[in-house]
């Protein structure tokens, strides 16, 4: 990309050496990607039409001479398993999942061994050998036959191979070992058959034994030549891991003891600008990498150049940076190459498709007779973005939400949606009948989806995209089980959908030459980029670390020359000081919290940058934190509009409750939000029994228990029934308020236990005031009473109306009960001072039976009223009623002077509320 840059130079090399014979030349690569480059690169050295070489990545050019198909990983554990049921006794055979837990890292070993061309079964015997000198002190007679099959199973390992080696052949494909050690037994009659072709190999740095093999051959027979890219900064270093390969190619190989070693540069070592910019999370180096950018641009413009970023290159250690980072971009950034996909478990498509496995798999491992479903998981089905709005079913979201379903079996759901949808009925389609009829109902479910979005809208034309990638996921599947019919357990196909979902990325669409490009590590081999910005720069992350997924020991694999992790630490660190070696401008960002996800230390690249700090060099570091605001949140203010005031006059002509005036206390935006534009909270599945709807199914049982004792006196007698009656009418009161919640087992069947108990509690208490010559009548159950305020400072007359639970005459006595069921105290209803009482939400109880006092004063007909609380979880206090207190004097009896007292505090409170200078404020609690 720089004038300099290895593919120029290639391109150089091809016209002047090859330009009789580039119709005949053949151009391997490590990867795919870097062929664009060097079609423009060759384009630009040239003034006429030319026919280009052929260019090719290494793995497709070792497949055609090896002449074998490669196959995906999914595919190779389902002919591997093929193979191991045709080799092992019936009634040894292992079920297809616990087969797939050892046999990936086995696959994984037996690719190792035949890419660096290795006698499996001295390797394979090998390994069986450690495992007996492990058990060597063990007795004969005291071998498990646990243990008898654990050592068997190390010896059958040759048999596997040599049977799947052989199996894959017969077919014509196989993995990238086998196709490998296949093309090093092929390449004496391909180097034949093709003896007018010459080979240019490009830009390689780590190679396999089977490739260092083929190419040795190829310029052996004089029909190869090698181009490495190889800086004498790392190559001349013995301990640097850019040059470990490289180093040893240029030892080893009988070729460079004849001839020179082509081409050691000095690119590393010349003028550079490097930061280390540190900041904290994932976010914070997307938006420092968007950032960065917009700097280059408008440095870029200032110096009045068109402000292109054809030279710029984001490269991210990790995948799940690039939505990050793409927010991050500015708007300036024009032209934009995304080399990487985009994750498949982001996919609309995938996540629904997730779901549909969650919910069919948990209903049929609860009973696949009955097929009980968990309204969640039906739920998240309903309400999801590609379902929503095509499957007509918010009257049933609506049913499910509002009467408390749980759990609902397959037959009632379809009862509840009685005119389906199509898409419904492949959603909610039993999965009984094995894989490849789930697989087929997916991929029908897909195409409707995809039938139901637009071409013409730009946002649909992306998500047909999404679930096109999940529909080819799923036929890939249904290819493979149609082929492998015995494996057919909805688990097992939900573990492999969640494999071979990781393959099924969503390309971008770009221009490859143009503008910015961003991509991970792998695909910026062979390029030059001047300016450079590496994200992720952590341990784990960038280099990724050990990972030991191999049978094959630590010190065996030293043994036997196979890559440990090194060797893989090397070929990242040549990775990141390629993408350094021609660079001026270089950015690394990493995350400065070691600790939590994502997190790690700051990378040993970093520190070795500074450590062997090159003269020319110019290394800054820096810590970036996000700039916290001085105020975290700005409470809201809402003025009164003429439309609210009107509002709040209507609340007035129909009732202000006692609750109302709290609410506003607690909360002024509360008041706003529920009283004057009328939100209500969201209906949802009550899935255990809330506080609210304990205490609504007590207040109702009491209602019903004492309902025929208004206007009477209660006796002894009378309380007795009543306790006769509990168990049935607190059911009868759950069925009613909690409708179809499940109240047989769990927390529910404690709540209801709990509500038993508590009625059960109240009914002793009142039977005990009985016995000891209480004579109680009561007056009024659930009554709604109201009053209205007439006041020189209210705008207009105000009405107060609310729900009084219970009121009795107790031995002379009016007594107003409100019933809570949490625990409320003496003080909470105890007055010292009038000042302040509708300020402090502390006195919402004290505001509540005093309302409830004031609206009843005229019907108590000049008797001596109380008013107050029965806690449910204090019901040894007893009757807690309101009283003012005075020094050392406590009056319990609501008089004129409390209730005027009273009255003058409500006004207080109502004339701010319906003051339209006074905006609604938000209280931060």
């Amino acid at each position: 990309m720089t004038n300099t840059s290895f593919l120029d130079k290639i391109a150089s090399v091809l016209i002047a050496k090859y330009a009789d014979t580039l119709s005949n030349t053949i151009v391997v690569l490590p990867n795919k990607r870097a062929k664009i480059f060097l079609i423009e690169a060759l384009k630009k050295q040239v003034a006429t039409n030319i026919i280009s070489p052929e260019i090719i990545s290494v793995e497709d050019f070792v497949q055609n001479i090896a002449g074998i198909r490669t196959i995906d990983p999914i595919e190779l554990l389902f002919e591997f398993y093929e193979v191991y049921l045709s080799i092992t006794a019936t009634a040894n055979q292992q079920s297809f999942e616990l087969f797939a837990n050892w046999a990936k890292t086995l696959l994984q070993d037996f690719n190792e061994i035949d890419r660096y061309l290795l006698d499996p079964s001295h390797v394979l015997s090998y390994l069986k050998d450690i495992e007996d000198i492990k058990k060597w002190g063990i007795e004969v007679e005291n071998k498990t036959a646990l243990l008898e099959k654990y050592i068997d199973f190390w010896k059958l390992l040759p048999n596997y191979y040599q049977s799947l080696y052989t199996h894959l052949l017969n077919k014509g494909i196989g993995y990238q070992g086998l196709i490998y050690r296949e093309a090093v037994h092929n390449i004496n009659h391909f180097s034949n058959s093709l003896h007018d072709k010459k080979f240019v190999f490009a830009g390689f740095n780590a190679l396999n034994a089977a490739e260092e093999k083929i190419i040795q051959h190829l310029i052996a027979s004089d029909q190869a030549k090698i181009y490495w890219d190889a800086d004498q900064t790392f190559l001349n270093d013995p301990y640097h891991d850019a040059g470990l390969f490289v180093r040893r190619f240029k030892e080893n190989w009988k070729h460079y003891k004849l001839h020179p070693f082509e081409w050691i540069v000095n690119d590393f070592s010349q003028t550079k600008n490097i930061q280390v910019i540190g900041t904290p999370k994932t976010i914070g180096q997307a938006k420092i990498a968007g950032s960065i950018i917009e700097n280059i641009i408008n440095e870029s413009q200032s110096l009045g150049t068109d402000g292109t970023l054809d030279k710029v290159a984001v490269v991210l250690g990790e995948e799940n940076l690039l939505v990050p980072l793409l927010y991050s971009l500015p708007s300036s950034v024009g032209a934009l190459n995304i080399t990487m996909g985009y994750s498949s478990k982001n996919n609309p498509a995938q996540i629904l498709t997730a779901k549909l496995f969650k919910m069919h798999t948990n209903a049929l491992s609860r009973n696949a007779k009955s097929y009980v479903l968990y309204y969640k998981d039906i739920l998240d089905i309903l309400t999801h973005p590609l379902v929503e709005p095509y499957a007509k079913t918010s009257a049933l979201v609506q049913t499910i939400n509002q009467n408390n379903y749980t759990f609902i079996t397959h037959h009632k759901l379809m009862e509840l949606n009685g005119i389906p949808s199509e898409i419904f009925l492949l959603l909610f389609q039993k999965w009984e009948k094995g894989s490849i009829p789930v697989l087929e109902t997916i991929s029908k479910l897909l195409q409707t989806i995809k039938g139901n979005l637009s071409n013409d809208n730009e946002e649909e034309k992306i998500t047909k995209a999404f679930v096109f990638a999940i529909f080819k996921v799923i036929n890939k599947l249904i290819n493979y089980y149609s082929k492998h019919e015995h494996i057919d357990k909805i688990e097992t196909l939900y573990a492999i959908y969640k494999q071979v979902i990781d393959l099924a990325e969503v390309s971008f669409e770009g221009e490859p030459l143009n503008g910015l490009q961003i991509m991970g590590v792998l695909e910026s081999r062979v390029l030059d980029f001047e300016t450079v910005i590496v994200t992720s720069m952590n341990e784990g992350k960038f280099p990724a670390g050990k990972s030991q997924n191999s049978f094959i020991p630590y010190d065996v694999k030293r043994e036997l020359g196979l890559p440990t992790f090194k060797e893989k630490d090397a070929i990242y660190t040549y990775h990141f000081y390629h993408l350094l070696q021609r660079a001026k401008n270089i950015y690394l960002i990493y995350n400065t919290e070691s600790e939590g996800l994502d997190a790690g230390e700051k990378s040993r690249f970093i520190t070795q940058l500074e450590v062997e700090k090159q003269k020319n060099h110019t290394l800054t570091h820096e810590i970036y934190n996000a700039v916290l605001p001085e105020t975290a949140y700005q409470p809201m203010v809402i003025p009164k509009s003429e439309r609210v005031m009107l509002r709040l006059k209507e609340i007035a002509e129909k009732g202000f409750s006692p609750s109302a005036m709290t609410s506003y206390i607690r909360n002024p935006i509360q008041f706003y939000f529920q009283k004057i534009l009328r939100i209500s909270e969201v209906e949802e599945v009550e899935e255990n029994i809330a506080l609210n709807t304990l205490g609504t199914i007590i207040h109702e049982t009491l209602k019903v228990l004492y309902e025929p004792f208004i206007d009477k006196f209660i006796s002894e007698s009378d309380i007795l029934n009543c306790f006769k009656q509990i168990d049935t009418e607190v059911l009868k009161q759950f069925k009613l308020v909690y409708k179809e919640g499940e109240i047989k087992k769990g927390r529910n069947l404690l709540a209801f236990e709990v509500a038993k108990r508590n009625v059960s509690n109240f009914l002793k208490v009142e039977l005990e005031s009985i016995k000891n010559g209480d004579a109680i009548k009561i007056i009024a159950l659930e009554q709604t009473f109201e009053r209205i305020i007439n006041h020189p400072n209210l705008p207009f007359p105000v009405l107060i109306k609310g729900n009084v639970d219970r009121i009795e005459e107790r031995n002379g006595i009016i007594r107003i009960i409100d019933y809570k069921t949490g625990k409320v105290e003496k003080a909470s209803v105890t007055l010292k001072s009038w000042k302040g009482l509708t300020e402090d939400i502390k006195s919402d109880k004290i505001i509540q039976v005093l309302a409830y006092a004031y609206m009843y004063e005229h019907d108590a007909k000049g008797k001596p009223i109380e008013a107050g609380i029965i806690s449910f979880k204090n019901l040894k206090a007893g009757f807690l009623a309101f009283n003012f207190k005075e020094i050392n004097e406590i009056n319990a009896i609501i008089n004129e002077e409390i209730l005027g007292n009273y009255l003058e505090q409500m006004v207080l409170l109502l004339s701010e509320i319906l003051d339209e200078n006074i905006p609604f404020e938000e209280k931060l609690i």
